[in-house]
């Protein structure tokens, strides 16, 4: 090993999780080093939650459009140009500074791209430059993980992100996935007049969320978008038909029968694994096929490396894995360590309407053995289902028996800033009767917590 350190801190991975280490680090006067092998500024800003939500915000805007006709809008001859639409996405991921190293090398930070791998614990290889460092913040990501799918690797089978980097929307799609990226790609080709079937082993969409969710969102799929929802299905093989061109043949087994479908595209939104590739055999790091090992407070087994992000496995989302960047690198440099704290974050799915949860779901409570009390409102109960003529939705809150709020779903148009002030009060453990005490805006969305709330608060009889 090399006798002196070239940095005080090594982070691998530029990423929301590495980007938020990194950028403390240097804020702090350490001597930093950030380290990618792909593009600047990770999957959220190239890949995931940018890109999508500039492609869906115009999926969306087309959609609503096209039915218009109920407000008065004549959109019988609307059309859409896909090259704009294309380069309308990449302009917002380059606003929002995808592939630029400019706010790293502004912090003074030394920015050094290719693969990271560890040689000893102090010491990575990248490229043939051998780099030193007192301490490491491991935020290397995920990569798309496959289902045990015959003919994966011989038929043309494409991850989220290339679909949405069609340079048209195809005929036909088979999306095999109904989890939020699954539901979410479904919904965008859809709209834009694709053919889809979305296929998933679990019994509804959005497995992760409780059951009236994926039943509503099932229902308005199947209704307002003809899209074909086969829950309980398992793909078993692709297979490219000879002389058919595009087309491609999709064998799933559902019933206790095998059937099969043509499609002209096949997107696998099967989940990710944890980037674990990288040599940490040799830093004495612990880690599994489930990610990194670390305590609550991110540190892994050896105590100058600490972990945050996909890496880790398990739920993640970029807001997620910037606090835990920040956080890794708050207690890798001081002395005082704070431990994770989860409650309060928001997990949603951006379809119309779109899926936002915080706290504990009603399926959450039911394995935890909590009782808990809940009020469900559906979207007809406030004013704005009328301004808008949409009531595909409902708000669910869920209390403990002291009044505390444990966790709340929202259906409904921006869902995730309807249930902004939910995540407050969760995180910040307000009762129900302080959330029904706050005024709220009577003809907008959000006015469905405000009665969900005062309805939970009631006295029971």
């Amino acid at each position: 090993m090399k006798k002196k350190f070239d940095y005080d801190l090594i982070v691998l991975g530029s990423g929301s999780a590495g980007a938020s280490a990194a950028l403390f680090a240097a804020g702090a006067g350490q001597k930093v080093a950030l380290v990618e092998n792909g593009k600047w500024g990770g999957s959220a800003l190239n890949g995931s939650d940018i890109p999508r939500r500039a492609t869906f915000e115009f999926s969306h805007l087309y959609s609503e459009a096209r039915r218009g006709s109920r407000f008065g809008l004549s959109s019988a001859s609307l059309r859409y140009n896909f090259p704009t639409v294309v380069s309308w996405r990449s302009l917002a991921a380059r606003r929002a500074g995808a592939g630029s190293k400019r706010p790293f090398e502004d912090a003074k930070i030394a920015c050094v791209s290719g693969f990271a791998s560890f040689l000893s614990p102090y010491e990575v290889a990248v490229g043939d430059k051998i780099l030193a460092s007192q301490k490491f913040v491991l935020a290397t990501g995920s990569k798309p993980a496959f289902d045990n799918i015959s003919g994966v690797e011989s038929a043309t089978c494409l991850t989220p992100e290339a679909a949405l980097a069609l340079p048209r929307p195809p005929k036909s799609v088979f999306i095999v996935g109904a989890g939020s990226t699954g539901c979410e790609l479904a919904e965008y080709f859809a709209e834009l007049g694709s053919s889809v079937i979305l296929a998933d082993l679990a019994g509804r969409l959005l497995p992760r969320e409780d059951e009236e969710v994926g039943q509503l969102l099932g229902s308005y799929f199947e209704t307002s978008l003809r899209i074909k929802v086969l829950t309980q299905s398992r793909v078993v093989a692709i297979e490219k038909l000879p002389g058919s061109g595009l087309e491609q043949k999709v064998v799933f087994l559902r019933g206790g029968q095998e059937k099969s479908v043509k499609t002209n595209l096949i997107v696998l939104a099967t989940g990710s694994r944890p980037v674990t590739d990288f040599g940490l055999e040799n830093a004495g790091v612990k880690f599994d096929k489930s990610g990194i090992t670390v305590d609550d407070t991110l540190r892994t087994s050896m105590k100058h490396i600490y972990a945050a992000g996909d890496c880790l496995g398990g739920e993640s989302s970029a807001e997620r894995a910037a606090y835990e960047g920040a956080l890794a690198a708050s207690n890798l440099l001081g002395k005082t360590k704070n431990l994770r704290n989860y409650e309060g974050f928001i997990r949603v799915t951006d379809t119309f309407p779109s899926v936002a949860t915080t706290g504990l779901t009603e399926d959450d409570c039911v394995k935890q053995g909590l009782k808990c009390q809940k009020a469900v409102l559906p979207l007809s109960s406030v004013s704005a289902a009328n301004t808008s003529d949409f009531r595909y939705g409902f708000v669910k809150l869920l209390a403990d028996s002291k009044d505390k709020l444990l966790g709340a779903t929202v259906v409904c148009p921006s869902a995730e800033l309807v249930i902004q002030e939910v995540a407050t009060a969760v995180r910040h453990k307000f009762t129900v009767t302080q959330l029904a005490s706050t005024p709220h805006v009577s003809s907008s969305w959000s006015e469905l917590v405000h009665l969900a709330a005062k309805k939970l608060a009631q006295p029971k009889k």
